[in-house]
């Protein structure tokens, strides 16, 4: 057999060769069943010799049983030109199937894909009726870049010290709200009353009710004094060691001063910056505290009841503060021994358990209750009935002023403190022996020449629930005549001296020092009885 080669067509429109599966080994093919063959569109293919003779011929010339018929895209109709079909019937079998699997995938993918989320943030500020624990739940946070925002504005709770110690107070408008409690002396949580010590609070009450920069630098360094004069077992003792102690010991009365004065600053505890010492005199207080709920370890004496009343305030306020429920049955079991050794016969409290009755005890053992009654604990109700039935007997003027006991007569110091029990059992704001009871006080002002800072704590208290003219004239002389007294420098830088004070010779340093800190925290110590924080 010669030799041939092959040569191509001549280079023309390309058009694909559609040739079927080959025929088997040994079948013969009928010559009427060659298959069209679909190549590069030409009128004649050749196929050349050796010699360059041409094998093939042109296509006209062939008979037509021999003919191959050749299709291109110009001779299809019209209707059968599909250019995605004849791509799909010549392309090999791999590539249609990755191409169908690679649209699967695709789809598949598209599906998965979550839609934008099309939410608004929305920031929700509201009161609470309790202060409460900080961010409880977490909290997801996600960027939002492509967000555009606004730049917040974030009000500043933690707000400056007043600059200006002479600047008047801002008026504040007391709505008359009528009663805070009821016949049967309710009142309310602990949570709401003891909001104002928290620091952002603090410094917004102190702006509203005539605070000054000078007046919270005086708290401080009162603070500051105590601090340095805490005793070894956590206690405080009226002797010393600083000037001005007095002859006689109480430790107990010492103590339960001491820790009000950090209370009311918003020290517990758990928190603020004289937590250790608070928690240093509260480890020792529990210890002095006997099975029947009093605190008393001294001899028999004036101060033993004072004390009873100022530990009773002082436990069920720090378990108020920081519903810690190691304090819980300390502090009802003082308030149980209070009830008890109440005079059943006068009304209130004096000197010794169960015997007799006068207004500057039982003035103590009410604000107890009080504590007591807004923290949440049990406070019978015969106890305060018998407590309204002694003020009865003690007042003049119907309920104006009062005395110190039922057969004496009135006086201002008694009357600042007989109206405040009055305010903390629910008179209303609008009571006509409120009035007449603080414009009694108005002829009383505070006065260098007469220091009584005894006086002075129950009448800025009285004032400060009153509101208006009266608490603005007072605070006016009261927040520059107590930081002015304050001892500066030395060891007793901080403190008050005993010398000028009616009672100061039988308290000492100790409580001028803890009774001035009570009244210029008046601020924050105790939230205004009439406002509608109460409701």
């Amino acid at each position: 057999m010669s030799d041939h080669k092959y040569t191509d067509a001549p280079p023309t429109d390309t058009t694909l060769i559609d040739l079927p599966s080959a025929p088997r080994a040994g079948k013969h093919v009928p010559a009427n069943q060659v298959p069209s063959i679909r190549h590069r569109e030409s009128p004649f293919y050749r196929v050349l010799g050796n010699d360059g003779a041409t094998l093939g011929h042109p296509a006209s010339e062939l008979p037509e049983s021999e003919r191959v018929r050749v299709v291109t895209g110009d001779n299809l109709p019209e209707d059968e030109y599909d250019p995605t079909e004849i791509a799909m019937k010549g392309a090999p079998p791999w590539l249609v199937s990755m191409m169908v699997h690679m649209v699967a995938m695709i789809s598949l993918a598209l599906l998965m894909v979550p839609g934008v989320a099309n939410t608004t943030l929305e920031l929700v500020a509201s009161f609470a009726d309790l202060r409460g624990q900080q961010l409880e739940e977490d909290v997801a946070i996600f960027a939002l870049d492509a967000m555009p925002v606004d730049e917040p504005i974030i009000a500043d709770v933690e707000l400056p010290p007043v600059d200006d110690p002479l600047l008047a107070p801002p008026d504040v408008s007391l709505t008359d709200l009528g009663s805070t409690a009821t016949s049967k002396f309710e009142t309310a949580n602990i949570g709401i009353a003891l909001n104002g010590r928290e620091p952002g609070m603090k410094k917004m009450l102190l702006l509203a009710y005539g605070g000054t920069q000078q007046t919270e630098e005086a708290v401080q360094l009162g603070l500051k004094w105590l601090a340095r004069n805490q005793l070894d077992n956590g206690l405080w003792s009226l002797r010393g060691p600083y000037r001005d102690g007095v002859f006689g010991e109480d430790e107990t009365a010492a103590t339960a001063m001491a820790p009000l004065a950090f209370h009311g600053a918003g020290n517990t505890t758990k928190k603020g910056e004289y937590r250790e010492v608070v928690e240093k005199a509260w480890r020792a207080m529990l210890g002095t505290q006997q099975r029947n709920g009093d605190f008393w370890h001294g001899t028999t004496g004036h101060y033993r009841l004072y004390a009873q009343a100022q530990a009773t305030i002082a436990i069920c306020e720090i378990y108020g503060m920081t519903e810690d429920s190691r304090f819980r049955e300390p502090a009802q079991l003082a308030v149980d021994y209070a009830a008890r050794i109440q005079d059943a016969r006068g009304g209130g409290w004096r000197y010794d358990p169960g015997i007799e009755t006068d207004t500057s005890v039982t003035g103590w053992f009410v604000m107890a209750l009080q504590s007591a009654r807004m923290a949440g604990l049990q406070v019978p109700e015969e106890t305060w009935q018998r407590v309204s039935n002694y003020l009865d007997s003690a007042q003049h003027g119907d309920g104006a002023m009062y005395g110190y006991r039922p057969d004496e007569t009135h006086d201002p110091v008694m009357t600042a403190e007989g109206l405040l029990c009055r305010q903390y059992l629910g008179w209303p704001h609008s009571d006509p022996r409120l009035r007449r009871g603080t414009r009694y006080l108005n002829s009383f002002p505070m006065e260098l020449e007469d220091t009584n800072v005894y006086y002075w704590y129950y009448a800025t208290q009285v004032y400060h629930h009153m509101g208006g003219r009266d608490w603005e004239q007072w605070n006016s002389t009261m927040r520059e005549l107590l930081p002015a007294q304050q001892t500066k420098q030395g060891n007793e830088a901080g403190s008050w001296s005993p010398d000028s004070d009616r009672w100061g010779s039988q308290g000492g340093r100790l409580y001028t020092t803890c009774m001035a800190l009570f009244t210029l925290e008046v601020y924050y110590r105790h939230l205004p009885i009439y406002e509608n924080i109460y409701e």
